[in-house]
C-alpha cells in the first residue's frame, strides 16, 4: 500500500540496508485431517450437526471440515463432564491432578512446533509469534496451574471446585486462550466443555488429540466446535455452573444477560482501547518498538493493543517520524515465513471492518499513512497504518478496530493524559513511557485499566493476573487471582 503521504519517505534505508530471504517453515510436521469432529468423553465423534470449512487466511485455502455442534451435542458434553467431575476429577487428590497438568505441558513442549505452525495456517499469525509467544506462554500456564493443584489451601479461595466450567474463547489467540481458562479449572478440580472459535478450531483439537496422549480421564475436558449457536447452547445449558468467555463486549453483554438471575458463576473478558501514553522524557527508540509491539503484534488482533497512542507535545514530531521509519522496517507476508513481522487478518469480516472505520477515519478528517507495502493477491491483508490529527470525537478513537490501526493523539500536561487516556468505556490495559519512575507510580495510579505496563506492552506470564474494567469485563485469569474464578470460596 503506497503511502498518502508523500512528504515522509516510507521507508529509508541505510547503506548496509540488505533484503531477507525466504525462510518458510515447512507445513510438513502438521498432520491435517480432511476433517473433524466433536471431542467428547474422551472420544472424537461425528456430531449430529451440520459442518463448516475453516480456512487459511494468507491464502484463502481451505484447511479442514469441522463439525458444528448441535445443542444435543452440547448436552452430550456436559453430561460427559458431569459425570467426570463427580466420579474421578473432584474426587482425585490435587497432587495427582497435578501430575496430569504437568504431563499436559511437557507434551505441549514436546509437540510446540506442530502447534505452532497449525495456529500460523488456522490463525495467519506470523511463525514466530507462534513458535516463540504462543505456544510457550500456553506451556508456561499449564506448568504453574500443575503447581497450584495441591496447594489450594493456601489460595485463600479455598478448595471446593464449582463443577462443569463452559469456556467460549476468541480467534486472536486461540491456544493461548484454551490454556487461560482450561489450565486453572482443571487444578482446581473442574471439568471443562470449551469452544473455540469457528475460524480457528484446529488447535484446540489437536490439543483434544493432547489429552488423550497424557491418559486424561475421559470427560474431564470437552471441544465442541461450532459457531454462535453452539456458543448460545452451552452458555445456556442448565448443568453449567461457570461461564468463562473471552470475546467481543456486544457478545459478553448478552452472556451477561443470559446468566443474569442463575447461579451460574461468570468472568468475561472483552474489547480494550488501550492508551499507550508517551511522556518528553522517555526513552524514544524503546518507546517506538513498543508501540509497534503494541498495535502491530499478531496483526493488532489483540483485546489490549496499544491502539491509541498518546505522545506529548513536545517530541510528537520526533516519536512520529522514528515511528513511520520503523514502521516501513517492517515485513507483511506469508505467515510461515520465519522472517514476516505481520501476517494475514484472519477473516474476511475482520478485514471488511477494519477496512470500514479506516475509511471513517479519512472521512471523518484523519491523516492516513501507510509505508510502501506490496500485499500478496489473495489471502485477507491489511497494511500497518496509523492516523494523526485524531481527536477523541472520531470513532477510530472510540471503537475497536481489531486490525493494524494505531491513532495518535497528542497531550501537554499529565493530567491530560490521563483524563484522554480514560476517556472510553473500556478499561483493560494501558502503558506508560518515562524515565521517571515516580512519574509512572502517579499516572498508573490514576488510569482506570487492569493492566499497566511500564516502558514495555503486551508482556504476560501466567503468574500475572489478566482483566479489565467497565465494558473490558470483570474477574481476573493468570496468577493466584485466576484460581477465585473456579473454587467456591472465590467469588
Amino acid at each position: 500500500m503506497p503511502s498518502n503521504d508523500p512528504s515522509t519517505p516510507s521507508a529509508p534505508r541505510s547503506p548496509f540496508a540488505f533484503e531477507y530471504a525466504p525462510a518458510p517453515e515447512s507445513r510438513a510436521i502438521v498432520d491435517l485431517k480432511p476433517s473433524y469432529g466433536l471431542f467428547v468423553d474422551g472420544e472424537f465423534v461425528e456430531g449430529s450437526g451440520t459442518s463448516f470449512k475453516t480456512v487459511n487466511p494468507a491464502t484463502e485455502e481451505v484447511l479442514a471440515e469441522v463439525a458444528e455442534a448441535s445443542a444435543a451435542d452440547v448436552d452430550a458434553a456436559v453430561k460427559a463432564a458431569r459425570r467426570a467431575h463427580s466420579r474421578v476429577w473432584s474426587r482425585m487428590p490435587g497432587s495427582e491432578r497435578a501430575k496430569y497438568l504437568f504431563r499436559i505441558a511437557r507434551i505441549i513442549q514436546e509437540r510446540g512446533r506442530e502447534l505452532a505452525v497449525l495456529e500460523s495456517l488456522d490463525n495467519g499469525k506470523p511463525i514466530k509469534e507462534a513458535r516463540d509467544v504462543d505456544v510457550p506462554t500456553v506451556a508456561a500456564h499449564f506448568f504453574y496451574y500443575a503447581g497450584w493443584a495441591d496447594k489450594l489451601e493456601h489460595s485463600g479461595y479455598g478448595t471446593t471446585s464449582l463443577g462443569v466450567a463452559g469456556q467460549v474463547i476468541p480467534w486472536n489467540f486461540p491456544l493461548l486462550m484454551l490454556a487461560w481458562k482450561i489450565a486453572p479449572a482443571l487444578a482446581c478440580g473442574n471439568t471443562v466443555v470449551l469452544k473455540p472459535a469457528e475460524t480457528t478450531p484446529l488447535t484446540a483439537l489437536l490439543f483434544a488429540e493432547i489429552c488423550q496422549q497424557a491418559d486424561l480421564p475421559p470427560g474431564v475436558v470437552n471441544i465442541v466446535t461450532g459457531a454462535g449457536a453452539t456458543g448460545e447452547a452451552l452458555v445456556g445449558h442448565p448443568d453449567i455452573d461457570k461461564v468463562a468467555f473471552t470475546g467481543s463486549t456486544g457478545v459478553g453483554k448478552a452472556i451477561a444477560r443470559s446468566v443474569a438471575g442463575t447461579s451460574k458463576r461468570v468472568t468475561l473478558e472483552l474489547g480494550g482501547k488501550a492508551a499507550n501514553i508517551v511522556f518528553d522524557d522517555a526513552p524514544i527508540d524503546q518507546a517506538v518498538e513498543g508501540i509497534v509491539n503494541g498495535i502491530f503484534f499478531n496483526q493488532g488482533h489483540v483485546c489490549c493493543a496499544g491502539s491509541r497512542l498518546l505522545v506529548q507535545e513536545s517530541v510528537a514530531e520526533e516519536v512520529l517520524h522514528r515511528l513511520k521509519r520503523r514502521m516501513g522496517t517492517l515485513r507483511v507476508g506469508d505467515p510461515l515465513d520465519k522472517n514476516t513481522d505481520v501476517g494475514a487478518i484472519n477473516s474476511a469480516a475482520q478485514l471488511a471492518r477494519i477496512r470500514e472505520l479506516s475509511d471513517v477515519g479519512e472521512a471523518e478528517g484523519a491523516e492516513r499513512w501507510s509505508p510502501a507495502c506490496e500485499l500478496p493477491t489473495t489471502g485477507y491483508w491489511f497494511a500497518p497504518t496509523l492516523f494523526t490529527g485524531v481527536s477523541q470525537a472520531h470513532r477510530i478513537a472510540r471503537e475497536e478496530i481489531f486490525g493494524p490501526v494505531l491513532s495518535v493523539l497528542t497531550f501537554r500536561t499529565p493530567s491530560e493524559a490521563v483524563e484522554k487516556a480514560n476517556n472510553t468505556p473500556y478499561g483493560l490495559s494501558a502503558g506508560i513511557w518515562s524515565d521517571k519512575g515516580s512519574r509512572i507510580l502517579e499516572v498508573a495510579g490514576r488510569l482506570r485499566a487492569g493492566v499497566v505496563w511500564a516502558n514495555t506492552f503486551n508482556k504476560f506470564d501466567p503468574t500475572s493476573p489478566f482483566g479489565g474494567y467497565k465494558e473490558s469485563g470483570y474477574g481476573r485469569e493468570g496468577g493466584r487471582h485466576g484460581l477465585a474464578a473456579y473454587l467456591q470460596g472465590g467469588q
